[in-house]
């Protein structure tokens, strides 16, 4: 009896260590439950976080990821506001976010691709990952296209709305400062690049929220595999 007992218990047991190497039709059913789960689930936070910094506002009235003056810029900004131009810095300022905002839906066909391409391993890696496991997925597959998509957008958009000829005015007026006569700063690529951290950083609060939070699993599918 103690014999047969031992003989069901191994063999169950390299029944369940095979699931995932073999392919019987249970083991194919659930890794294409988890496949789509994942990319609904990726689907899902990416739409929400586009959504979140492509609006008025997105950038500007969040400050987790507000556009400020760069660091190297703030000895002159605040000595410019002192000389009287603290409305021209402010303008400036709010320029740079609402170019943010209308670059962000640039992301929606690249982070489609993305989740398009997602494989088997990739799916596993990010399930079995930390919280920001998918962000990090999208970080490594897709910054270099969002920024390409993002920049000519922020320029264009900066352009238009006189934040070019803003900064032109503030780098004239840092020149005459001590200290600040040799400053270079490339506004485009600052501007591209904190839109993009600030996105990524929106949808890592999304990733966060479904894995750890059943209320934010909103379909059947997402349950499912988030709830194991």
């Amino acid at each position: 009896m103690r014999k047969e007992i031992y003989k069901n218990i191994v063999m169950l047991a390299a029944v369940t260590s095979l699931l995932w190497v073999a392919t019987p039709a249970i083991a194919e059913l659930e890794q294409a439950t988890i496949i789509s789960g994942l990319k609904e689930a990726l689907s899902l936070s990416t739409e929400k976080a586009i959504a979140l910094v492509g609006k008025t506002d997105g950038y500007f009235g969040n400050q987790a990821i507000k556009i400020l003056m760069p660091e190297k810029m703030r000895m002159v900004t605040d000595a410019l506001g002192k000389m009287g131009m603290q409305k021209q810095v402010d303008e400036f300022i709010l320029s740079m976010n609402r170019a943010a905002e209308k670059a962000a839906p640039k992301a929606a066909s690249i982070f489609g691709d993305a989740i398009k391409n997602m494989n088997l391993e990739d799916a596993r890696k990010i399930l079995n990952g930390g919280d920001t496991a998918a962000t990090d997925y999208f970080k490594l597959k897709t910054s270099d296209s969002i920024y390409t998509e993002f920049k000519p957008v922020i320029a264009a958009t900066m352009g238009e709305a006189g934040t070019t000829r803003l900064f032109e005015n503030i780098m004239s007026k840092a020149k005459t400062l001590p200290l600040m006569s040799g400053i270079k700063f490339d506004l485009d690529d600052y501007v591209t690049k904190k839109s993009t951290d600030g996105l990524f950083m929106m949808l890592g609060q999304q990733e966060k929220m479904i894995r750890i939070n059943p209320g934010a699993r909103s379909t059947d599918l997402l349950k499912t595999v988030f709830g194991k």
